[in-house]
């Protein structure tokens, strides 16, 4: 799973495409596409964006959710949570003295 996370996270478009849920949660597609033209001047297709979030979901690093005929993306920060906290427990051998 951690993997799946780096993965998804090595890539700048995804990682702005996260920045932008955390600015605002509960985007559509097109609300995605309008702001990362507009702030980024990323000129992807919808197509683009939609493989990105794909990759993003099956991170878990974002939740789809349907509402009558949308379909609003909603960020997830449960496995940065896991991992940050796998790596700066204080239960570590190493952190003892």
């Amino acid at each position: 799973m951690a993997e799946d996370v780096f993965k998804a996270l090595a890539d700048p478009t995804r990682r702005r495409i996260l920045d932008e849920l955390a600015e605002r949660n509960g985007q559509t597609l097109f609300e995605i596409c309008a702001r990362l033209a507009t702030k980024h001047g990323l000129g992807l297709s919808r197509q683009a964006i939609s493989q990105h979030l794909a990759v993003l979901e099956s991170a878990g690093l974002v939740r789809s959710r349907r509402q009558g005929r949308y379909k609003f993306h909603d960020l997830d920060t449960a496995p940065l949570e896991h991992i940050v906290t796998r790596w700066l427990s204080t239960d570590t051998p190493e952190s003892t003295p």
